[in-house]
């Protein structure tokens, strides 16, 4: 049995502390304000999905007891808030730790990785105790025992095995990478396709255009991610392919939600109020357009998806640019 932490009772964070009291850990979840832990504790006892795992599930607001025994801990925070949090709770953190990061973003100023943040904010922590997760994970679908698979990578290959055997089950099963900057940047940056796929939704474009935004902007993303060291493999695997579809399929995607809606004519601000969870892809368009403008890469696709969403591009843009046969020059 392992000791777990999960920091940030978000929907994801919730949703894999469930799963790993599942798998027979015990695990406390950290939630920001004392009121967030007690409701949460209130509706677990009320509404236990498994009554027995439900023993081995707790929440809390002190950061303290959050990290104490810990032998694992799991950040589950959006991406933006990440640096902040890991400098308020990373002090109780030990060299012996293994760090595991499920947010799928760039920090939008920097355009860092989760993994590099952590490493920063938490100097005690070996950089081959920092793993990532990430794959077609659409919580919903996990909440409701659905099967589903993920990728974990870190660049210690018995860390990753002692990682892999924490999450891995019968409904969720684990693959292993080394590739830790790809699988990174495969959550992220599919997030900024998924937008621009709900924008053709919105426009009522159809599949057809949807299927040649998606094909020509993972191109880019690809590009992008090789640039930074990524191996271009990862990008056709479960953690980019797989994540890629789950995500720009439609419904559940917060992100395929956000682009549907501005192509649709609703502010992007108004959107975002309108919203109780983060959509992780706004912060990181703006992340992705920041460094691929500082490696010199063309990405029209990004650019496009970049212009409606912050510099005030009309959405029927997108129907132009369709129109002209999504020429390069077309694109800029």
């Amino acid at each position: 049995m392992s000791n777990v932490s999960v920091i940030g009772a978000t929907t994801w964070g919730t949703t894999i502390g469930r799963l790993l009291a599942n798998n027979g850990s015990t695990v406390n979840i950290w939630a920001r304000t004392e009121a967030k832990a007690k409701e949460l504790s209130k509706l677990l006892k009320t509404h236990p999905a498994n009554p027995d795992s439900a023993k081995l599930l707790t929440f809390t607001s002190d950061s303290n007891k959050a990290l104490q025994s810990a032998e694992f801990v799991i950040w589950a925070i959006p991406a933006q808030n990440l640096r902040q949090t890991t400098r308020q709770i990373g002090k109780q953190a030990n060299s012996g730790m293994i760090h595991v990061s499920l947010a799928k973003g760039l920090e939008a100023d920097s355009g860092k990785r989760m993994s590099e943040i952590i490493i920063e904010e938490i100097p005690c922590t070996p950089p081959e105790q920092v793993c990532v997760l990430s794959g077609p994970n659409l919580s919903q679908e996990i909440n409701r025992g659905l099967p589903a698979t993920s990728v974990l990578a870190s660049k210690n290959a018995d860390i990753t095995e002692k990682t892999r055997k924490l999450f891995h089950s019968p409904n969720f099963a684990i693959f292993t990478s080394d590739d830790i900057v790809g699988v990174e940047l495969c959550g992220a940056l599919k997030n900024v396709i998924a937008l621009g796929a709900g924008m053709v939704d919105g426009l009522g474009l159809g599949d057809n255009a949807k299927a040649t935004l998606i094909t020509l902007g993972w191109d880019e993303v690809t590009s992008l991610g090789m640039a930074l060291g990524a191996r271009a493999s990862t990008f056709y695997g479960l953690a980019g392919l797989g994540d890629l579809i789950a995500t720009c399929a439609g419904p559940q995607s917060r992100n395929h939600f956000v682009g549907r809606e501005v192509a649709s004519g609703r502010s992007l601000t108004e959107v975002k109020a309108a919203m109780s969870n983060i959509a992780e892809g706004i912060d990181t368009t703006a992340a992705t357009h920041k460094l691929a403008t500082r490696l010199g890469l063309k990405v029209p696709i990004i650019n496009l998806i970049y212009g409606v969403l912050f510099e005030s591009l009309p959405p029927v843009e997108i129907t132009l640019r369709f129109k002209s046969g999504l020429k390069p020059e077309a694109n800029l």
